[in-house]
């Protein structure tokens, strides 16, 4: 299964009819198979993204344990396709028929605490409760230091590296910073002829290098969501991506293709480096089987600040529910210590649970590991320093769209670093008045 993380979120405008159209659709959804008649029980309804077919026996037999000590509620599950959630949800909270709780990432749903849509989970919820968390992903839940999403499971990116390609550069060991990576960079072009990575910098695609920004101290917006980029270290990102491709150390089509194009080069031999997410692995050795013979992980490339990325998926209440206490009583259920471990492994992801990351399955990989089970280990001991990099905001595939465009015009010799870091400044700032 590839979870789509990263996949981006569009707005959405409704017309009064669409809204209250697609609200009682939703209402009129099919319930899960295990959901017998509520008569004289209390319903929770709870909504996953594009978790069906490969999790319903997971999540029928969790909601069977959950009605069973509780038996006098009972959980309407509804798994709704990814690209379906954003319209369905903000059409749900606006008419008040939203779910009990529902799986968003917290990028979309901290758009809508900013409109007080969902429960205050301070109230709800102890700090011990909160303790069995990791702290820095608990915080992507948050907004004006309010709690309002508790953590689920967690993706985060790895270098996956091609050790015979480095070893021909003469490289020995993989970089671990920007600096290391951009002294690797001419390493490999000048020995081998080949990249040591591609990175994409189309707006419309991956957020990596926006990421690599906050990772070598930027800070991308201020309080009041105002450019806080135009700042030496601003300049110097600036600076780093646009020496590197001037210099001719990554690929022309850094500037026309996407994160799918990373993946070719790294499966044809023609880069060292791919940073995304263990699972690949699985996709290399179908695809590429001689390079995934040769291929290892290592922790994720980062700036002097030494953050990683993680991407989250929360559990959230809607204000307006009419089973509070049971809707977070049942959250806390699915992201418990062994249900979180139970998940993880079958999904292939990282829990926030810190009891479940402990657990030996994440710590030490087997004798014999195969690829994927190496990363698996690599990627949780990132954890410690991961967190959500971009901050949330209502507009932020436009901040990278600003942000890109300039970084291209400097890459280009079309502007200075200096001129294209004011320009995405001043823009940005006219879109968020």
């Amino acid at each position: 299964m590839t979870l789509k993380f990263f996949k981006s979120w569009q707005q959405f405008g409704f017309l009064a009819l669409v809204g209250l159209l697609l609200s009682w659709l939703i209402s009129c959804g099919t319930p899960a198979s295990n959901n017998s008649s509520t008569s004289g029980a209390k319903q929770v309804e709870f909504w996953t993204m594009q978790l069906q077919p490969k999790f319903t026996d997971y999540f029928n037999q969790l909601i069977a344990q959950f009605e069973k000590e509780n038996p006098d509620v009972k959980i309407r599950w509804v798994d709704v396709p990814w690209e379906a959630m954003q319209r369905k949800i903000l059409t749900a909270v606006s008419a008040k028929t939203a779910p009990d709780v529902v799986n968003l990432n917290p990028d979309f749903a901290s758009q809508l605490a900013a409109r007080n849509a969902w429960l205050d989970l301070d109230r709800k919820i102890t700090s011990e409760q909160k303790a069995e968390y990791l702290p820095k992903i608990w915080q992507a839940g948050t907004l004006g230091g309010k709690s309002f999403g508790i953590p689920w499971y967690l993706t985060s990116r790895v270098a996956i590296y091609n050790q015979a390609l480095l070893k021909q550069a003469g490289v020995t060991t993989p970089p671990k910073t920007f600096t290391e990576l951009a002294q690797v960079a001419k390493q490999v072009k000048d020995q081998t002829g080949k990249y040591a990575f591609f990175t994409t910098v189309v707006p419309e695609d991956s957020a990596e290098v926006m990421e690599s920004f906050v990772q070598m101290g930027v800070q991308l917006v201020d309080q009041q969501g105002k450019a806080a980029f135009n700042t030496p270290a601003g300049k110097a990102a600036f600076q780093y991506w646009t020496d590197l491709y001037k210099q001719g150390l990554v690929p022309p089509e850094v500037l026309t293709e996407g994160h799918r194009y990373a993946v070719e080069l790294y499966q044809s031999g023609r880069t060292g480096i791919l940073a995304s997410g263990p699972e690949f692995l699985n996709a290399i050795a179908t695809n590429a089987p001689d390079v995934a013979k040769v291929s290892s992980s290592a922790p994720q490339i980062t700036g002097e600040t030494g953050k990683k990325n993680v991407a989250v998926m929360n559990l959230l209440i809607p204000r307006d529910t009419d089973q509070p206490e049971m809707a977070v009583k049942f959250a806390l259920f699915v992201t418990n210590s062994q249900n979180q471990l139970a998940f993880a492994k079958a999904a292939n992801v990282l829990p926030s649970n810190v009891k479940a990351l402990a657990d030996q399955f994440f710590t030490a990989a087997p004798a014999n590991a195969t690829p994927v089970e190496q990363a698996r280990v690599v990627s949780a001991a990132q954890m410690k320093d991961a967190q959500v990099l971009v901050p949330p905001l209502k507009n932020v595939k436009q901040l990278q769209k600003v942000i890109y465009d300039n970084l291209q015009a400097a890459m280009l010799g079309q502007k200075t670093v200096d001129q294209a870091i004011a320009d995405a400044a001043k823009e940005w700032d006219q879109r968020s008045s």
